[in-house]
């Protein structure tokens, strides 16, 4: 028995226009793909009627923390994956800052055993550049890779030591694998838990300033450069940061990078207190920096859009912005805050913010799914773009309830979440 979707509303890749179409799902693939009018034989196979729905391919994550093994109280694979799927996610990626360490291949066996065992959306683990994220020792990176590892990064903390980046990086291109980096100078950035900029000032705190991250990516772009590697930059959150990534990429340097819901939506100046739920690595930066991240999206600088999912438990959060860790959650909040913000004002159109969480960072990455086409995967999304809601964390599936979003009211909720034919989540 397969699965008719009638009557939804697919943005054509081409013309970038909204069509009506019915989809056929069968064996886990898209079998039939046919315009709206022309009747279909349904009987014996299951319908979804979709009409008023726009019907997507699944959203693409490759920056999320599912906690899991070590921290199951902030997070666990199987709740992380419920979060995606609610949140229209079908793939995401899993950083290794866990305990362990997701830097050796027992780690990175569990990650993807306990995946299949639990998850309901696709999970792919990172594995770390070096042991135990400490920046002393590489990993043994072929090992890694052999073992399902889809790249390296010790997201969390940025490599300090220029060799031991490079190392990484000409193991990687060796074995065809990109470097994922967080992007941050230790020696800028001590004991600081928001930005230099208004918000530090008015409250006399210690700022994060732009140049801490801006400089790594400066230095690795021209070990990416030396190396000839895939260099993937972490959530890009400055102005200086663009300017460094646009260069590379004229001169033909193969550089990609991602930006996250909070820095397109938020500054400094948006904080309201010193709040732990506003605390977040890279932090708010400063208006400015928040045009220059909207710039480089729309020019291509920045190609993709990515959460960086963080849960932590109420208690931690409630430590204040001094005290408390840093991070937000993000699966189930991203495309309502992006839709209501960008497409329902004419800013972006619907195709564009589809085409940043669907198809461009499969391209990046090399995956196969992220568009809606005949003979691939039945990755797929149903998402209501008129029912106006207000966020609300007590709904939420993931463990975190951290998020400075709380009451916003949006549009764009995701109704169905679909992963190989299967419906994984529905409202």
């Amino acid at each position: 028995m397969g699965i008719w979707i009638l009557n939804g509303q697919v943005v054509e890749p081409a013309s970038k226009k909204m069509v009506q179409k019915h989809l056929f799902i069968e064996n886990g693939l898209i079998q039939q793909m046919t315009d709206a009018t022309e009747s279909v034989n349904t009987e014996g196979h299951e319908v979804i009627e979709a009409k008023g729905k726009l019907v997507s391919a699944g959203f693409i994550d490759m920056h999320v923390h599912l906690r899991e093994p070590g921290f199951e109280y902030k997070e666990t694979i199987e709740s992380g994956s419920r979060s995606a799927a609610k949140g229209g996610f079908t793939t995401i990626a899993c950083m290794p800052n866990t305990r362990p360490v997701t830097g050796d291949v027992e780690t990175v066996k569990y990650v993807l055993d306990k995946a299949e065992q639990e998850a309901i959306v696709k999970v792919l683990p990172y594995a770390s550049i070096t042991v135990n994220e400490l920046g002393r020792e590489l990993t043994d990176f072929q090992a890694l890779a052999e073992a399902g590892a889809i790249g390296f990064t010790d997201d969390g903390v940025g490599v300090q030591n220029a060799q031991m980046m490079k190392d990484a990086m000409a193991r990687a291109k060796q074995l065809n694998k990109p470097v994922i980096a967080h992007c941050e100078d230790d020696s800028l950035v001590t004991g600081a838990a928001v930005t230099e900029g208004a918000f530090a000032r008015k409250h006399g705190l210690k700022g994060i300033p732009n140049e801490s991250e801006a400089i790594h990516v400066g230095r690795d772009i021209l070990l990416a450069e030396a190396t000839g590697v895939h260099y993937h930059v972490c959530h890009v959150s400055t102005e200086q940061s663009v300017r460094l990534i646009r260069q590379a990429k004229q001169l033909g340097i193969h550089v990609t990078a991602e930006v996250c819901p909070h820095h397109l939506l938020l500054s400094d100046e948006d904080i309201p207190a010193l709040d732990g739920n506003w605390k977040m690595n890279p932090p708010l930066r400063t208006p400015r920096d928040v045009e220059a991240m909207i710039e480089a999206l729309e020019d291509g600088t920045i190609d993709m859009i990515v959460t960086d999912h963080a849960p932590h438990s109420e208690e931690e959060k409630a430590k204040g912005m001094a005290l408390s860790p840093f991070g937000i959650v993000g699966l189930e909040t991203a495309f309502p805050l992006l839709y209501s913000k960008f497409v329902t004002t004419g800013k972006w159109t619907l195709a564009f913010l589809l085409e940043k969480m669907t198809a461009i960072p499969a391209q990046v990455f090399g995956l196969q799914t992220g568009v809606l086409e005949v003979g691939k995967a039945a990755d797929i999304t149903l998402i209501d773009l008129e029912t106006t809601k207000a966020v609300d964390p007590s709904t939420f599936l993931t463990k975190g309830r951290n998020t400075p979003f709380t009451g916003w009211e949006l549009k764009g909720w995701p109704t169905l979440t679909m992963v190989d034919g299967n419906i994984v989540w529905a409202e």
